[in-house]
């Protein structure tokens, strides 16, 4: 018995973005938390009724750490060991989003950068799959492909055919060296899976698809997407999942941030300067003959641009 590619729905959990902000905030909260010194130099600190006011006063170079000139939030000092078992018991998956406002000249650079995180957090040498999210792209149901809307941050141009193209071929090349064993694309439309296939070496196995509240496939698109191999999956990530906003909130010094960021008025020692996002990278390592996931993340990463 056979058949052709099919669509696979993934559970619908909590927004990505939302996720992910929840996930970077309790990270910073427990990288903290390992260094503190407590003010008598005996006992620990406690959590009174869920206060962390006195997190404000660990001091963002404890937590922190440089190396190869990059700024690590946290330490990666305090890294997990990786997989509980043997790596062929895992499918891996890994989702790379490119954000608005990157120069698409350093997307490959971008991508060898997020997937050695992955690596270098499971302890591993390959995945089974990465899936590319270029800014600016959004599946329409109706089979073509719009402009992206302000899916959880701010509204982004689609990227010209070449860029996407040119970076592809870096993809590519992580299928050839084995580091990732399929590569795939995200919010691809019929259209423009089109004009993409006839430039590419390799073509992606994988078309990952938002259908935005349970709506249903174009049947010229499943129809397309078999006679091309191609095999359709479903998701509910935002689109821009990291705004430039969040992030400044996230690493500022205001009630829910990190104090590594200082304000515009602020000379508290912080960093000064804005945070463009690049990249945002999420993983998950699902166990294969059970189905559960084992382990989950993301990594992310943004430029300091001084003032």
């Amino acid at each position: 018995m056979s058949g052709g590619p099919s669509i696979s729905r993934r559970p619908a959990y909590e927004k990505s973005n939302v996720e992910l902000v929840n996930s970077l905030r309790s990270n910073f909260i427990a990288s903290k938390e390992a260094y503190v010194v407590p003010a008598d130099g005996a006992g620990e600190h406690h959590r009174i009724d869920g206060d962390l006011g006195y997190l404000k006063n660990v001091w963002y170079t404890r937590w922190t750490s440089t190396e190869d000139g990059w700024l690590h939030i946290p330490t990666t000092a305090l890294q997990t060991p990786g997989l509980a078992e043997e790596r062929s018991s895992y499918d891996i998956t890994v989702k790379l989003f490119f954000l608005p406002g990157t120069c698409p000249s350093s997307w490959g650079r971008h991508a060898q950068e997020a997937l050695d995180s992955v690596l270098k957090e499971l302890d591993i040498q390959s995945i089974d799959l990465l899936i590319i999210s270029f800014p600016g792209l959004s599946f329409d149901l109706n089979g073509k492909q719009e402009e992206n809307s302000a899916d959880c941050g701010e509204i982004s141009e689609r990227p010209k055919l070449s860029a996407m193209v040119k970076a592809w071929r870096e993809i590519e090349a992580l299928k050839i060296n084995g580091t990732a064993l399929r590569i795939g694309i995200a919010e691809f439309g019929g259209e423009l899976l089109k004009e993409f296939l006839p430039k590419t070496k390799i073509r992606p196995s994988v078309d990952q698809i938002s259908l935005r509240d349970s709506g249903i496939v174009p049947s010229s698109m499943i129809a397309y997407a078999k006679q091309e191999k191609i095999e359709l999956l479903t998701h509910s990530d935002c689109t821009n999942i990291l705004p430039q906003g969040t992030v400044r909130e996230l690493l500022g010094n205001g009630e829910n941030g990190a104090g590594v960021l200082a304000g515009p008025e602020e000379n508290n020692g912080a960093l000064k300067g804005d945070v463009q996002p690049q990249w945002v990278v999420k993983y998950t390592a699902v166990v294969r003959d059970r189905g559960v996931i084992e382990n989950k993340g993301y990594f992310a990463s943004a430029d300091l641009i001084d003032d």
